[in-house]
């Protein structure tokens, strides 16, 4: 689809049953939205329609020559639902997809019907070693910027696709290798600056929190906020590390359901009342 004065955008538009709530997949930092939530399409096609597309600067996601910032993905995701005709919906976000999905609330808070976060967190650079491993992306970022693309290219291949090509498949290699590496690292350290500590508490829909009980990445302390400064948030565990969506999707998916339905509350239970095969 195309969105004015922006560009060209692959999105994924499932159908799902008739009257069903809109859920929105905001996918994690350096992933795509098939990496991240392919295990759960079709679970959630069943129940909900379901809207998923690739970040700024990751797959197939918007170019643009403006550094990378995690409000305009916000602002991406109220522009795609709205040129769908979707007046409301709930986004799902898992690790940055979580920044992303909370900000889409602080901005456009007349369209969100309820919040799912997973695996994610207020604020990820608290430590001193951990705000300089993200102020170390400025460099590389601002490096990337003026490298012609043949040498961008060979970024991407040095720091990123040659660890993971021996564990992952053709087609996941090929989702990475679509990524402008630019504004990727420009997202690591978006991600590093970003805090909704000072407004969290001021969220007024119905919010799951998906923990990720044995995450190295996000440490279960910081995603529990979460569900601790959010009035009325209901914490959802799975027994995996950050990337259980995918490793552990046995465990996960049910889950999801489970934090889904919480936050879409009444609305799940009509369309479910309102499926055929009922």
């Amino acid at each position: 689809m195309e969105l004015p004065g922006l560009g060209t955008l692959f999105v994924r538009d499932l159908a799902g049953p008739p009257g069903a709530p809109t859920v929105v997949l905001l996918h994690g930092w350096t992933a795509s939205a098939d990496l991240n939530w392919f295990t759960c399409y079709r679970a959630l096609g069943e129940r909900y329609r379901v809207i998923a597309f690739d970040h700024r600067g990751h797959a197939r996601g918007l170019r643009t020559k403006r550094t990378f910032r995690l409000e305009d993905c916000a602002d991406d995701v109220a522009m795609v639902t709205e040129l769908l005709g979707i007046d409301t919906f709930i986004p799902v976000g898992y690790s940055m997809g979580g920044p992303v999905a909370q900000l889409t609330w602080q901005r456009h808070r007349d369209r969100v019907d309820g919040l799912v976060l997973c695996a994610t967190a207020p604020y990820f650079a608290g430590r001193r070693p951990e705000r300089l491993s993200f102020v170390g992306l400025t460099g590389l970022a601002a490096l990337a910027r003026y490298t012609p693309a043949q040498a961008r290219d060979w970024i991407t291949d040095q720091l990123y696709l040659q660890r993971r090509t021996e564990s992952w498949g053709p087609w996941a290699a090929e989702q990475i290798a679509q990524h402008d590496w630019r504004m990727i690292l420009e997202a690591g350290k978006a991600i590093g600056e970003f805090s909704s500590s000072d407004w969290l508490n001021e969220v007024d829909v119905p919010t799951s929190v998906v923990v990720t009980m044995n995450d190295p990445i996000v440490p279960i302390r910081r995603q529990t906020k979460l569900f601790e400064w959010i009035p009325g948030a209901e914490a959802f565990r799975v027994d995996g590390e950050h990337d259980a969506v995918a490793a552990r999707a046995d465990r996960f998916v049910p889950q999801l359901l489970r934090a889904i339905r919480s936050a879409a509350r009444d609305r799940t239970d009509e369309a479910e009342r309102a499926r055929p095969d009922r």
